[in-house]
């Protein structure tokens, strides 16, 4: 709560609060680890799964070389994307034509590492198809699942993730540090009321509070931060109330599995109306979302109507500080008794108009009682909201790009999507909103994407990417959305095409294409865009099939701006098949023809782009430069990056054709620069495999192994076969043919392992270093150049370089040292100009070897640790 959710990406989440005692919990989970290849953590919602499997996968990682990766499942609803969610947690952008999970078994095949599947409950079935597959298929991929059911697998082994410990009624609570339940209270209480300790004069208090959580973190949590207004004694009086009312009587009566449930409702009591709106609204964003989103998504769209009082029947809700307090029900008989609304901590406003807030004693006999929607929310009016949840730790707060994100955890989100289904089409209405909010940022993202500003576009579209996922659903889902779901996937050709999510882009289109079979423009548009991301599967047919229907289709409309995106696509699938003259011919045509009004400026470059490759290919290199050096002025004057990398990489391509090889490795080192900043992984490995001929051609066998080794690594997480092209088979094959012999084999192959097992930016670092320099893994094993007698770091830069060290990115240290990004970043370049280094590994060996203590004798011989 209130920050201790873990971070939604894919690497070992970092731990913003602290972690409570689970001693017994993480040996017994390490020690199923290491004797079994599917763990799953089982309890309630709320009780700490996520943070238990978070810390043991922190403990065991050493004893995976592959990594240790989280899939979060909680924003995800579509079964059929669960070995998406997994391949994109793994940093696969399979291209094959394989089923989705059979791709992702084979590329993992021979790797050994952890794969943590979070929040299964929900998607139980999906889930055990890809651990069945992952066990069954590979040997050296464990899984470390939560969930609040077991998936069902033989080779399953459970471990439950039990409430706190408690003292019972009658402990001794002189050693009350003992009971985690009540170290979680304090620590929690005293992030609101700062010097919040446990006493002997709050203890029993305190214990009688978390006895009455059943130790649940998340309920104790929730209570926690009432601390802000009161103290222990009042903070379980109402509690009490609020328990005996729910159980009409003794609070012992309530069961235990409703303990979470009752904490968070009268949580929810406890909010104001528009705090509590906001919370319902705010329960159909799947993932993380921003400020922005959240107004769109709350915010009433219509003018606030003209304030009226109820009519007979009809009760307007209003919150109350204290439900229990309100007059009983009349049990005479004498009239229908009004249910309290399970969990909606409010009361109705009498038909009387008094304004004071009672509980509606009953309704005569026949009369149905109406539950009116709240008022109209203004913008300010969400930001207020979102500002109350955040201090009552309902939302989460985390750092993302663009500023500061939120979160709303799984239970609270579901309790809130319940309350949202009680006003008759407000959970519509919500969707749509989101949906139409989406669709309004990646139109916005389309019409910028050819200009700067493309890395941090790429940014928020994944931070975005479990909202669009449910705005795609629901448009799909719902009746008479359909054609919108259709703009919005065939809108998103960019992300799907350029930053390696073409499988679920090609997922989304099958279902909208079939959806709306209706001649539109968004037809003719999703048409072209499947055709582009089935060509990339080597379904060359397929692709060639939806790119004519679209070109038809995008003609019988008198869309021009359609036609030529189509015929973009017909081009590259010729390129893709090895028809070289074919299409020489197709892209001289539409070149010549020039751009055609709205068409994107993207696709005019690439048109480019292709002929240039063509060219290149054809041995004419000289027009090849020519047609480069005109793109890459247009690309130029917009600020683009995308375009202009895969312009720099014919370039290079060219002047490796014409043998001027010092030309030929500046452009591709720049274009791989570029594709770096926009996470294009596939161009990427098309540049790595450019570069590593050029090195062999230049003589430099050892670097062009490494380069090998790492486009291969590359390769294998997108297509070892590379589409099965004839020409980009032969560049790789020519390159080793060279260096091989050169180096010798056993020279070669250590040198292409080397590459093999570098991490993406450590690759490109190796990449964008000149031949003959050290490789970064190299640098940072070898000694600092400069020691503690000779480099003083100042006190900030030194925390600066500890939290590198950590692992954090420079938004985390800006973030954890309360400084801006761009301050962070200036620290790094300055701790780097001054240890004379490259890179921030480098940093972090040279911190540790500041830690490490001088020894005139041979350390211990402890072993690493690992899953024992």
């Amino acid at each position: 709560m209130g920050g201790s959710a873990p971070r939604r990406d894919h690497q070992l989440p970092a731990e913003t609060t602290s972690f409570v005692d689970r001693r017994g919990e993480l040996t017994q989970g390490r020690e199923l680890l290491a004797r079994a290849r599917l763990v799953t953590l089982t309890g309630p919602g709320g009780v700490g799964k996520s943070r238990l499997a978070a810390r043991i996968a922190a403990r065991v990682q050493r004893a995976f070389p592959d990594g240790v990766r989280f899939v979060h499942l909680s924003g995800l609803h579509d079964p059929a994307l669960v070995p998406l969610a997994a391949a994109d947690a793994l940093g696969l952008h399979d291209r094959s034509a394989q089923p989705a999970l059979d791709a992702l078994v084979e590329q993992v095949r021979g790797r050994r590492l952890l794969l943590v599947v979070d929040n299964c409950e929900h998607l139980a079935g999906a889930c055990a198809r890809l651990a069945a597959a992952l066990l069954h298929g590979t040997e050296g991929v464990r899984i470390l699942a939560t969930s609040r059911h077991r998936l069902g697998l033989t080779e399953e082994h459970l471990l439950e993730v039990r409430p706190l410990p408690v003292p019972g009624p009658d402990a001794d609570l002189s050693a009350a540090d003992g009971y985690p339940a009540l170290t979680l209270f304090a620590d929690r209480a005293a992030a609101v009321v700062p010097g919040f300790r446990l006493t002997p004069a709050n203890r029993a208090s305190v214990a009688r509070l978390c006895h009455r959580l059943d130790g649940l973190p998340l309920a104790i949590e929730l209570a926690a931060v009432r601390m802000r207004v009161l103290d222990v004694d009042q903070l379980l009086d109402r509690l009490d109330d609020r328990y005996r009312f729910l159980t009409t009587g003794s609070p012992a009566a309530l069961p235990r599995h409703q303990t979470l449930r009752a904490a968070v409702a009268w949580s929810h009591d406890l909010c104001t109306l528009p705090e509590q709106t906001v919370w319902a609204r705010l329960s159909v964003l799947a993932g993380s979302f921003d400020l922005e989103t959240a107004e769109a998504v709350c915010a009433d769209t219509t003018p606030e109507p003209v304030a009226r009082p109820p009519e007979d029947g009809e009760y307007h809700l209003v919150p109350h500080p204290h439900p229990a307090a309100l007059p009983a029900q009349p049990t005479d008989g004498s009239a229908t008794p009004v249910r309290p609304r399970d969990g909606f901590g409010v009361r109705a406003r009498p038909t009387d108009g008094s304004g004071t807030c009672v509980r509606p004693a009953a309704a005569p006999a026949g009369v149905t009682i109406t539950l009116l929607p709240p008022p109209g929310l203004r913008t300010d009016d969400v930001l207020e909201a979102v500002a109350g949840l955040v201090d009552k730790s309902v939302l989460c707060r985390e750092p993302g790009p663009g500023g500061v994100r939120y979160r709303l955890l799984d239970t609270l989100r579901q309790y809130g999507l319940e309350q949202l289904r009680r006003v008759a089409g407000e959970e519509e209405a919500a969707r749509r909103r989101q949906r139409d909010w989406m669709l309004r940022r990646a139109e916005e993202c389309e019409r910028g994407w050819f200009g700067p500003g493309q890395p941090e576009t790429v940014a928020r579209l994944r931070a975005d990417r479990d909202n669009l996922r449910a705005a795609l659903d629901f448009s799909l889902s719902a009746p008479g959305e359909t054609l919108a779901g259709l703009r919005l996937a065939g809108t998103l050709w960019f992300y799907w095409h350029a930053c390696g999510a073409s499988r679920e882009g090609l997922y989304w289109l099958d279902r909208a294409l079939a959806a709306a079979p209706e001649p539109t423009r968004e037809r003719a548009r999703g048409l072209w865009v499947a055709g582009l991301l089935t060509a990339a599967t080597r379904d060359f047919p397929r692709g060639r099939r939806h790119a004519s229907e679209a070109l038809t289709l995008a003609r019988a409309l008198g869309d021009t701006a359609e036609a030529a995106h189509a015929e973009y696509v017909i081009g590259v699938i010729r390129l893709f098949g090895d028809d070289l003259p074919g299409a020489l011919r197709h892209f001289e045509t539409t070149v010549a023809r020039g751009p055609v009004p709205g068409q994107h400026l993207s696709l005019v470059g690439l048109d480019r782009v292709e002929l240039a490759c063509a060219l290149g290919f054809l041995g004419e290199a000289e027009r090849a430069v020519e047609v480069c050096e005109q793109a890459l002025k247009r690309c130029e004057r917009h600020g683009e990056q995308w375009v202009r990398s895969y312009v720099l990489r014919i370039l290079a391509l060219a002047h490796a054709v014409r043998r001027d090889w010092p030309r030929a490795e500046r452009h591709g080192r720049e274009a791989l620069r570029l594709k770096l900043a926009v996470h294009d992984v596939i161009g990427i490995a098309l540049t790595l495999d450019l570069l590593a001929s050029i090195a062999a051609e230049r003589g430099a066998h050892e670097h062009a192994a490494v380069l090998l080794g790492g486009a291969d690594r590359v390769w294998d997480d997108i297509d070892t076969g590379r589409w099965g092209s004839h020409t980009l088979n032969s560049v790789r094959r020519d390159s080793e043919e060279r260096a091989a012999p050169a180096l010798g084999r056993d020279v070669f192959e250590r040198a292409h392992r080397r590459g093999h097992a570098l991490g993406l930016t450590e690759l490109v670092g190796h990449a964008l270093q000149e031949p003959g320099r050290p490789h970064p893994a190299e640098a940072t094993a070898a000694p600092p150049p400069h020691d503690d007698t000779t480099v003083r770091l100042t006190r900030r830069e030194t925390e600066v370089a500890r939290l590198v060290a950590e692992g954090l990115a420079n938004q985390q240290i800006a973030d954890r040292l309360v400084i801006a990004r761009r301050t962070a970043e200036g620290h790094v370049e300055r701790i780097l100009s001054k240890l004379g280094f490259s890179n921030r590994s480098q940093i972090a060996a040279w911190m540790t070897a500041q830690r490490r203590p001088a020894r005139t004798a041979a350390p211990h011989p402890h072993p690493p640790e690992g899953i024992t």
